[in-house]
């Protein structure tokens, strides 16, 4: 039985690469165990790892969900000085997505629900409530 999952990215330099990752995510690492490693809980039992290595080519990407794709790409753009990226879409899918690097390489990416009505139910399933979120 699979419980809790986690996913590594390596940055050549951990205290760029926790600052870098701290305004992505707009908040501080739950965990740092030791030097040179942080770690986020995304959702509950999902960690995304941060460890000063040599970056692993074209590793991910993680998407994240997000309320507002656009605002998320503007506001990292701005923040981090990402370069522009397409937001996709195909009719027969129910999100939009895109896709984008950290400056380590890694690839990352947000992903919103189209449909308004499906952002509850998911909230609702992740977070284990008993009514939808609204």
């Amino acid at each position: 039985m699979i419980y809790e999952m986690t996913i590594q990215f390596r940055v050549t330099d951990i205290v760029e690469g926790q600052r870098w990752y701290e305004t992505l995510l707009d908040r501080k690492p739950d965990f740092i165990p030791h030097e040179g490693f942080c770690e986020w809980e995304l959702i509950p039992g999902s960690w995304l790892q941060v460890v000063e290595g040599i970056p692993s080519e074209g590793s991910g990407p993680l998407r994240l969900g997000v309320e507002n794709i656009e605002k998320e790409r503007d506001r990292i753009s701005k923040e981090l000085q990402v370069e522009f990226f397409e937001i996709c879409s195909r009719e027969e899918v129910p999100v939009k997505w895109a896709t984008f690097t950290d400056p380590w390489g890694n690839r990352l990416g947000f992903f919103e629900y189209i449909r308004e009505t499906e952002k509850p139910e998911k909230l609702k399933t992740v977070l284990g409530k008993k009514k939808p979120i609204v």
